[in-house]
């Protein structure tokens, strides 16, 4: 029998990153990696999670905060268990061992971050039959080392049913490119998830996304995943080959919802491409013309340009505009719950404070304090 993509319903993910810290460099990109990976993972035409299956933990204070919303997934998942991470990967300096920074973690003081077995513990008592573990940072391979052998470490690093997949050899340091939206593993997996895989299976199992990702970061001389797994987890579908969908999917009647969605889509793409090429002038009146296409239909498409042009806006010095569609955005969201939602918050938040709005900015940034305890309170 072929195999089918994991259950939705009986599934769960979990992402993790941190962006902001006191000690170490910034990464801006973790943000917009957590949202835009939530984002695929819950399209129906990626995988379909169930948004409420999908836990967002954005710069964790603590070890409890990281790993409470796992140990709860890793005891609702029956089927498939996904765990993200993006940050910095540290090393202590007494050990060979893997470390997840937080946003107060210290260069080689271990006992400041999360070690990775307490991660590995949670996974392996989790009644899911099957666990994908995905790092993004530096020293990542650490946790993907070979499984056989007379390793010590590996056997340590090992989660029975487990594929792990990570963004650099054990001993380098993954990229997080200055200017890009992404870290550079993240943005080439999001990139075969949005686009799929051109003469590829019609699902694409994790082997095949491995082999991809390895092709693309090689061919961009950025570092290379590693991977390592148990009982053939490798060849389970994670998400939809839309490059394949694309030609087999038969037309049908297109309705003008449909249109206008596809051109809130294509205009958010194409403006990413004019900001990735710096002509910033060219990509506002795109996405303005995008954000005029009000619809229900594709509402996180049109979510994702009002972030987007927020964003131009702040950066070339509209700071009223970008606070007049974040406003917009936040009268959307405010009843949401998601990886949105807080971003919406934080940054409408950030834009506030620097415009001297002290207090609006206190009362949005206690919404999204709302908003966490909402999404922990579901988990529970």
């Amino acid at each position: 029998m072929a195999a089918a993509l994991p259950d939705p319903s009986l599934s769960r993910a979990v992402l993790i990153g941190t962006a902001s810290y006191r000690h170490l460099a910034q990464l801006a990109a973790v943000e917009t990696n957590l949202v835009d990976l939530g984002r695929e993972l819950c399209d129906a035409t990626v995988w379909g999670l169930p948004v409420q299956h999908c836990v967002v933990v954005a710069d964790p204070p603590s070890v409890a905060a990281m790993l409470d919303p796992v140990h709860q997934a890793a005891g609702e998942a029956t089927d498939t268990l996904l765990v993200y991470y993006a940050g910095h990967g540290m090393r202590d300096a007494e050990s060979a061992d893997l470390y997840l920074a937080l946003g107060d973690s210290r260069e080689n003081m271990g006992y400041t971050a999360v070690a990775y077995q307490h991660l590995r513990a949670v996974l392996r008592a989790s009644r899911a039959r099957r666990k994908i573990v995905i790092l993004d940072c530096c020293f990542s391979g650490r946790a993907a080392r070979a499984l056989g052998g007379d390793d010590v470490l590996a056997a340590q690093a090992a989660v029975d049913g487990a594929y792990v997949l990570t963004a650099s050899p054990r001993d380098r340091v993954a990229l997080a490119p200055d200017g890009e939206r992404h870290t550079a593993f993240t943005g080439e997996l999001l990139g075969i998830l949005r686009d799929g895989v051109p003469d590829g299976p019609e699902l694409i199992d994790l082997e095949t996304l491995y082999r991809v990702l390895d092709e693309r970061l090689r061919a961009k001389n950025r570092p290379l995943p590693q991977r390592s797994q148990e009982n053939g987890v490798g060849r389970l579908p994670l998400a939809r080959n839309r490059a394949r969908s694309a030609r087999s999917v038969p037309a049908g009647p297109v309705l003008q919802a449909d249109v206008r969605a596809a051109m809130v889509a294509t205009g958010l793409n194409l403006a990413r491409l004019l900001r990735a090429e710096g002509t910033i002038k060219d990509a506002l009146p795109v996405l303005r013309l995008a954000l005029e296409e009000q619809t229900t239909k594709g509402s996180g498409e049109l979510l994702a340009v009002q972030l987007e042009l927020s964003e131009l806006l702040a950066e070339t010095g509209q700071n009223k505009e970008a606070i007049e569609i974040l406003e917009s955005a936040f009268q959307r969201v405010h009843k949401m719950y998601g990886p949105e939602a807080v971003l919406v918050c934080r940054r409408l938040a950030e834009l506030l404070q620097e415009s001297g709005n002290h207090i609006e900015a206190c009362e949005v940034l206690r919404h999204a304090l709302d908003i966490a305890e909402h999404e922990g309170a579901a988990i529970r």
